[in-house]
């Protein structure tokens, strides 16, 4: 029996990167092969679905040919044991973020970044296939010295949206619009590389030059304790207060709530590997504004208003063009609907199927 394990610095399901892992597994042991999940942070000790990365060591080989498949996203101890592990390897490369972007917030997380960058490198050699989510991924794995590449989605069931939303959150967003105003959305953690800041310096314009109801919304967990308090802060300074709401991270019916009642999903990320959440927008109807930077050009393919500046008033006013153009946002709508479906999980695990199985016949381990 063939085996490729999978090895991964935190496994947390509910991200985007743990429910990847755990679609990959399900791919590879419907391929027939052995497959377990080793991590070395585990959120919640009673999830029985990966191991402490170290145990593999002692584990008893069911296998006759094993490979290891090393989630790449950040710097990780995890990394250094698969390195010097004597099995022949694979990479699933998701980016890893610039530490510049970190450093002046959360130093040790910058610290992480660099080793990231560094055990990309370095794991070249060794590695067999490198799988990137993007092209623009696999553009950072080439220069790193990966022989041989594929570009496979990063996997998402975009019909986990199919929920009731939340009635409480329903009701309390819809009160909020009872006096009319746009509701602006953006999803991603609170973090320096993707510049809620900039966003709520776009939303001040919008409402200044445009909407002075409107209303924002940025839901994510944080990232960074220290750029979540600059950022209450500055939303206090400039005196909207009333308008922003940092939500958090929320549960599944909470955020599609938010989904259903935006007008508009702005992102204006320095740093993308894929960006799942605009794909959410296009799939839940929202029509989505974005900062042309890494990988969200590829991702967003036409199905949305690409911005190459990210300035308050360019932002407001592309924002002020897609609300009131109704030919353009119903235009926007229809394309976020087939950009959509071209990530849908049934046709992302083919191409993940195609890359993975063409990999093993050349390997005659098919």
């Amino acid at each position: 029996m063939t085996a490729i394990h999978q090895f991964v610095p935190t496994f947390a399901p509910r991200d985007a990167i743990g429910t990847h892992t755990l679609h990959v597994q399900r791919i590879l042991r419907g391929m027939g092969l052995e497959s377990e999940i080793y991590a070395e942070g585990i959120v919640s000790r009673r999830d029985r679905r990966a191991r402490p990365y170290r145990t593999y060591a002692r584990a008893r080989a069911t296998s006759d040919r094993r490979w290891l498949l090393y989630q790449l996203s950040t710097g990780s101890a995890v990394a250094e044991f698969v390195q010097a592990r004597p099995e022949p390897k694979l990479v699933n490369y998701h980016n890893v973020t610039t530490a510049e972007l970190f450093a002046p917030w959360e130093p040790h997380v910058a610290v992480e970044c660099r080793e990231g960058r560094r055990q990309l490198r370095e794991l070249a050699p060794s590695v067999e296939l490198g799988v990137a989510v993007s092209s623009f991924n696999e553009t950072e794995l080439k220069g790193a010295g990966y022989r041989r590449t594929a570009v496979a989605p990063v996997l998402v069931d975009l019909d986990a949206a199919d929920v009731e939303p939340d009635p409480a959150t329903v009701a309390r967003l819809a009160r909020a619009g009872d006096g009319g105003g746009a509701d602006w959305l953006f999803v991603g953690r609170v973090a320096p590389h993707k510049c809620q800041h900039d966003v709520v310096r776009a939303f001040a314009a919008y409402r200044r030059l445009y909407d002075p109801a409107a209303r924002l919304h940025l839901v994510g967990g944080a990232g960074s304790h220290a750029y979540v308090t600059m950022l209450q802060r500055y939303v206090a300074a400039l005196g909207l207060g009333d308008a922003v709401e940092l939500a958090g991270s929320v549960p599944s019916p909470v955020l599609v709530a938010h989904f259903r009642a935006a007008d508009v999903f702005v992102c204006l990320s320095e740093h993308e590997g894929f960006c799942v959440p605009v794909i959410e927008a296009m799939r839940l109807a929202v029509p989505v504004v974005a900062y042309a930077a890494a990988a969200v050009p590829e991702t967003v393919a036409g199905a949305g208003v690409l911005l190459d500046a990210k300035d308050p008033v360019t932002v407001a006013a592309a924002v002020h063009r897609v609300l009131g153009d109704a030919g353009l946002r119903r235009a926007l709508l229809e394309a976020g609907k087939r950009r959509a479906a071209d990530f849908s999980l049934d046709r992302s695990a083919r191409r993940f199927t195609e890359v993975i199985g063409k990999f093993l016949a050349d390997q005659g381990a098919a």
